[in-house]
Parts: C-alpha cells; structure tokens; sequence
C-alpha cells in the first residue's frame, strides 16, 4: 500500500493546539503497516474518553474540549483517522474502505487495551465508532452521540446529504478547513481553516477525504450495509448510557437523534439539541459538549 504522510513543519504554531504526538503502527490489512497518530491526554490511570473526529476533520477538532476533560480528571484519547491528521495517508481511494476503517480505528483500543470507554463520536467518528462499539460492546460504559449516524442503506440519505456527497467529489480544489468552517455557525478564523488544511500539502494527499462521503452506505446492497445492520443488532441489545447532542443548525443530521434515543440506554437521558451550533458542535460549543459530557460521565458512574 503506498502512502503518504505529511510534513511535520505543516503543523508548527497552529492556534490552541499543544497537545503532545503519540503514534501506533497498526496493520494495514494489505501486508503492512501504518503509523497512526493519537492523542493521549489527562491522567493515565483515569478511564478514557474516546474522541472520534469525521470528515474532513482531524483530532484539531477537539481542542477546545480535551483540556475540560482533562481538568475534570479524565484521559483523552483522540486519534486521527487513516487519511486525515497527522496519521498516515494511503494514496489511492481505492484503499479506503468503511470496513478497513473500523478495523484500522479498532487497533487503537486494542494496542492501547481501552475499556470503561466513554465514546464521543461525530460525523464519520460515529459510523466507525458506534461500528467498534457494536465490536467490543465490553470496552464501552457509555456513548455521545453527536451529528452522526449509522446508515444501512435502507433509507434514502437525504437531499441534503447527496449535495454534499456532489460537492465533495467536484470542487476543486478540495478545501477542508472551508468546509469545516461552512458547517459550523460561529465560523473560523484564517488560522484555524489553515489548521484544517494542514493536513493536505496537495490534492495527492486527499484520497481518504475524497473516498469518505462515497463510503457512507446509500443502498440496502452496498458492501457495508449488512455490517451496520448487524451492528444495529448488537447495539439493541446494549443497555449501555447513551447521550446523544445535535446541532440545531445541522441539517444533514437532522432528526438523526431519535434513531438512538430509542436504544434501550438511551431511555431517560437529558438529550440535547443545542442552538447555534452546526454539524461540526465542537467548534461552535465545544466547552458545552464538553459540560454535558462530564455531567452525562457523573450521572451514570456506578
């Protein structure tokens, strides 16, 4: 598998963003290895909070929460995807499947051996994270559901989601801190729609930001609907906690928040829809996600 991995002067002096590199080589499921970048803050022997970031977003997208979490006394882990962040980069799309996803993202619990897992999970962090739930069910106490899903390809995706899916595969170039900065409702600054770019010297560098909306299942017979299907299954059976907390400016994900308040944790929980807040909620009320994260943590501990 050839791949590519950014520069490290591509990430000096991005705004709010000290947090320390750690990485993982994990096994590429072709015959060899990628290295993957986490981070891993707040105490060591606390239970982990798990940060999954989506498309085209990296773990720059929990900045402003991971330091909340870690005053509270918890541990951040908060990967980069393959394809995205610091991590490793595949060069052709062709190498990107939703299955290699999951697998890649579950080496991190496994190498790390996460568990008492509070899972919070956005856009493509929740169709892989809620995957991996459904995998080690044992490892996770409770979920956040935040602007995600988990598509079966039973129903139709939604107009909105299809002009997003058009969009990604025309626009050229394809520029991920404008993206992230037009799903949000407080808008960025120039130097943190940089830091979103960071990541991507060039086009060659965005085969996993490119493949991402065209793996998201849109029909009952694509490849990873029968997966998420079974993980439906699992996840039914769960009485694991779960929170889920939308924007109210999303609209891709809109009304995606009732499909998970029927599981059976999910009953009785202070479920939020948040105003002003877009698709990416942690850059227009991170420090409030992070709020209701902890209090969700307190409510349900023991």
């Amino acid at each position: 598998m050839e791949t590519l991995r950014t520069p490290d002067d591509r990430f000096n002096a991005l705004p709010d963003y000290p947090f320390a590199a750690n990485h993982l080589q994990i096994d590429d499921s072709a015959g060899g290895h990628l290295r993957m970048h986490y981070l891993d803050e707040g105490p060591a022997p606390a239970d982990p909070i798990l940060c999954l970031h989506g498309e085209p977003s990296w773990s720059y997208l929990y900045r402003h929460m991971i330091p909340i979490f870690a005053q509270a006394g918890h541990r951040v882990i908060a990967p980069d995807l393959i394809g995205f962040g610091k991590s490793d980069k595949p060069a052709k799309r062709s190498d990107y499947t939703y299955q290699r996803h999951v697998d890649w993202t579950l080496q991190v619990l496994t190498q790390l051996d996460l568990r008492n897992i509070t899972l919070v999970c956005q856009d493509w962090g929740g169709l892989i994270g809620l995957r991996l739930w459904a995998a080690e069910p044992d490892r996770f106490s409770r979920v956040v559901v935040a602007n995600t899903a988990l598509p079966t390809g039973d129903h139709p995706l939604g107009a909105a989601f299809e002009s997003w899916r058009s969009f990604s595969q025309q626009v050229d170039p394809f520029n991920a801190g404008r993206i992230v900065h037009g799903g949000t409702a407080t808008k960025l600054s120039p130097a943190e729609v940089a830091a979103y770019n960071a990541p991507f010297p060039d086009e060659s560098y965005m085969a996993g930001a490119r493949a991402f909306p065209m793996l998201v299942p849109d029909s009952p017979d694509n490849p990873a609907s029968r997966a998420n299907r079974g993980a439906w299954t699992v996840l039914k059976r769960q009485q694991t906690p779960l929170l889920t907390i939308f924007g109210a400016e999303d609209k891709i994900m809109a009304g995606a928040d009732r499909t998970f308040q029927s599981l059976p944790g999910a009953q009785g929980q202070p479920h939020e829809i948040l105003p002003a807040a877009g698709h990416f909620l942690q850059e227009d009320v991170g420090p409030e996600l992070a709020r209701l994260t902890c209090e969700f943590i307190n409510l349900t501990n023991g």
